[in-house]
């Protein structure tokens, strides 16, 4: 285990990680479509308890994928997580307000009704996707901040000057990326998506027939949004200019470096048609074969369009946070990772990993042992 092999392993792993976050943003999508699913206060409350089981597997999923981050690629988590501040309070707000929605909107002594914890549980169904998704596209867009590695030997730094190894060149702290245009087509790509995912999910696991005749007519009206926003960036991706560093660590521009990425890993690039196909067949099964197992399909093929995508904008020689301040702060895997010895014994950690695994599968399947229907809102567990 080379350390240049370890920097890619990782990758792997933070990029598994991230679409697996994308997959289950599928109960952020069908709380979005709380009113638009379930039309009766009964149907809505179907609809609450459904996403309520699956709720802690995304944020567990995404304080993973931040931890992941943090330990791996240490600058990128100072650099983005410490300079894009606002856009992920923001994020983290939006998550927190769920949990605190699920828990209290029918709790006894709630003045406030269920109403406006419904209205935060729809916030956080289209403010999270929508900026995770804007988060994920400035691997490939950009984001506007400078690293000085000079400052870590600084004595300026030890008298705790406040002197940092990166910096936000602007005062926006994040919130600049959604001035890309390309940034919000992305977001919204993955706003959709979220919404096609939780349709599939609600009618695979709610049995009652008119949550599944109005899903059906609602998978349509989120599909092909989601569909003609990601061909747009998709297209857009591939002729784009990318960012390439060179084995001297130096950052360079390349021509549709992320087209060439795919042609120079064909294996990445079968795995991403693959999980293109498995996505627009799980959404076909639904609307048109009436089938209501499409959300398996179409989670399989999530992961693999997302994972695939991230591995081009990490692997083959590829800066995976391009700098619009100062080409050379780019990071990437080579120069922004933890030291050899704490990726290598992270390594052997990371082999527990299809354990946990197996117990969430495990988990998952006792949860949905019974499909969910109205005689359930009447348990002490129901939301």
């Amino acid at each position: 285990m080379t350390y240049t092999f370890l920097q890619h392993y990782w990758w792997f792993i933070v990029s598994l990680l991230g679409a697996l976050l994308v997959f289950l943003l599928f109960v952020q999508g069908a709380n979005s479509m709380i009113r638009s699913l379930g039309w009766t206060d009964e149907g809505r409350r179907l609809v609450i308890n459904s996403t309520g089981r699956k709720w802690e597997f995304t944020f567990t999923t995404l304080v993973t994928f931040g931890g992941a981050f943090f330990a791996s690629f240490p600058l990128f988590y100072s650099t983005s997580f410490g300079g894009a501040y606002w856009l992920w309070m923001i994020i983290l707000f939006t998550f927190v307000l769920q949990a605190v929605s699920y828990e209290f909107q029918h709790k006894l002594g709630n003045f406030l009704g269920p109403r406006p914890f419904q209205f935060f549980l729809v916030l956080n169904g289209l403010v999270g996707p929508l900026l995770l998704g804007g988060a994920v596209a400035t691997f490939f867009e950009g984001s506007n901040f400078i690293v000085d590695k000079t400052t870590m030997t600084s004595p300026l730094l030890a008298e705790g000057s406040g002197e940092a190894i990166s910096r936000w060149a602007n005062a926006s702290h994040g919130l600049d990326a959604l001035l890309n245009p390309w940034v919000l087509v992305f977001g919204l790509a993955v706003v959709f998506l979220a919404r096609t995912l939780g349709t599939l999910y609600v009618m695979n696991n709610v049995a009652d027939e008119d949550i599944r005749s109005r899903g059906s007519v609602r998978l349509v009206g989120t599909s092909v949004p989601f569909v003609l926003l990601f061909v747009a960036y998709l297209i857009h991706l591939l002729l784009k200019d990318g960012y390439a560093y060179t084995a001297d660590g130096t950052i360079v521009v390349e021509p549709m470096k992320y087209l060439h990425n795919l042609l120079d890993m064909p294996v990445v690039l079968i795995f991403l048609v693959s999980g293109i196909i498995f996505v627009l067949w799980g959404i076909v099964r639904n609307a048109l074969q009436g089938n209501n197992d499409g959300i398996w399909l179409t989670g399989c093929g999530t992961v693999l369009t997302v994972l695939c995508l991230l591995l081009c904008a990490g692997w083959n020689m590829t800066a995976y946070y391009p700098s619009t301040a100062d080409l050379q702060s780019s990071l990437t895997i080579a120069n922004s990772s933890s030291s050899e010895f704490t990726l290598r014994t992270m390594f052997w950690v990371s082999l527990l990993v299809p354990f946990v695994l197996a117990y969430i599968v495990y988990c998952w399947r006792a949860i949905d042992k019974k499909q969910l229907d109205k005689d359930e809102l009447q348990s002490d567990h129901a939301y």
